[in-house]
């Protein structure tokens, strides 16, 4: 059993409960989440690993995170409105140092070739530049934080954990980690865990999902510390809405069964290189649209040899923090929690217990029905 702290500002990451155990495949919310939205979608992110452009909406959202872990920092007097609107900016800068890549999302649009400036500018409207995309871009920020203290007072909250890494591993051999926004304990015990939405809150019928993120997390933490947590909170800072759940055993139990059945689905997958993609609604968020079937794209060839069986196989853990394995920043594109295995090349295909797919005459399977899309965050 592992449970850490981790920082997504990126600069501490404490061990609180370490364990030198062999690591065996894992599953986190984000990736159980991929396969029962498309298993294509998963096979995309986790199998083939295939890189995805960063987008201004998942950005915000790891700024924002950033910003509601740091404001807890200074004493409780301090947390104003005020103070969290100037982290904004702060943090976006802290992260622009870790990812320069992420400038491009606001670099003035070139004209088409052939095409001067000044052409340009006479046929349509001027677009935006990059400098006032970025200036609304940190406004949209600093009204989300800034909303946050119409549905929480921060300076009545002392929080137990921030950005807390958990890490529990089932008999099944099976390993269930993730991020937790923040855990609040309360002087009788009882135990809240709350997960903060840089978007709008569902629709009741589409609300299942969220909250099956947040059971995930209160079996990691009823399997590691014993304690049923009392309360299932998600803020949403996108509408101002606050969500609650008060679980019970059965829903843990009814949990840790699917995410079992779940894993069994997986496995039969990668054996036989038949990821089933499914299109919804979600495909228009989808950044894999050109290479998926349903959109007349076709699949890179399956990276992995297909197998009658597929034994859970150990493997070393791999070198560094849960920073190192991915886990730090929330959210597709910007730096998303691990799949099935926190190391990568090699690692990854050993921990599912298979090999790399020769380099010619190997045998594969590519999924033959549509692909599908990551949710917008």
């Amino acid at each position: 059993m592992v449970l850490r702290r981790v920082s997504v500002a990126g600069r501490r990451v404490r061990a609180m409960e370490a364990s030198p155990a062999p690591r065996s495949p894992s599953l986190s919310p984000s990736r159980a989440a991929d396969f029962m939205q498309c298993p294509l979608l998963y096979r995309f992110r986790v199998i083939d690993r295939l890189p995805e452009e960063p987008s201004p909406a998942a950005t915000r959202g790891t700024v924002v995170h950033a910003v509601l872990e740091r404001l807890f920092d200074v004493p409780a007097g301090e947390r104003t409105v005020g103070r969290v609107r100037s982290l904004v900016e702060r943090e976006w800068e802290r992260l622009l140092t870790r990812r320069p890549e992420l400038a491009s999302l606001f670099a003035d649009e070139e004209p088409p070739p052939g095409v001067d400036g000044a052409a340009a500018t006479a046929a349509e409207a001027p677009a935006e530049d990059g400098a006032a995309r970025l200036a609304r871009w940190l406004a949209d920020a600093e009204k989300l934080v800034e909303r946050w203290f119409t549905l929480e007072d921060p300076t009545r909250l002392e929080p137990a954990e921030r950005e807390m890494w958990v890490e529990t591993r089932l008999d099944s051999g099976l390993r269930l980690r993730g991020v937790i926004d923040r855990v609040d304990i309360a002087p009788t015990g009882e135990v809240r865990i709350v997960d903060y939405k840089t978007g709008k809150a569902p629709r009741p019928q589409y609300a299942a999902d969220s909250l099956f993120q947040m059971k995930f997390y209160a079996l990691v933490l009823w399997r590691l510390k014993g304690v049923l947590p009392r309360r299932l909170q998600l803020v949403y800072l996108g509408s101002g809405d606050v969500r609650t759940y008060d679980p019970v055993e059965s829903d843990l139990h009814a949990v840790e069964r699917k995410l079992l059945a779940l894993w069994e689905a997986i496995r039969e997958a990668t054996e036989t290189g038949d990821w089933r993609p499914r299109r919804t609604k979600l495909c228009g968020w989808c950044s894999y649209q050109s290479i998926c079937p349903e959109f007349g794209g076709t699949p890179p060839p399956y990276p992995l040899l297909v197998q009658d069986k597929l034994p859970l196989e150990d493997v070393s853990a791999p070198a560094g923090g849960p920073e190192e394995a991915g886990a730090a920043d929330g959210g597709p594109g910007v730096g998303g929690e691990p799949g099935v295995d926190g190391a990568d090349g090699s690692a990854r295909t050993e921990a599912l217990g298979v090999a790399p797919r020769a380099p010619a005459g190997a045998s594969g399977a590519d999924s033959r029905r549509p692909g599908e899309a990551p949710g917008p965050g």
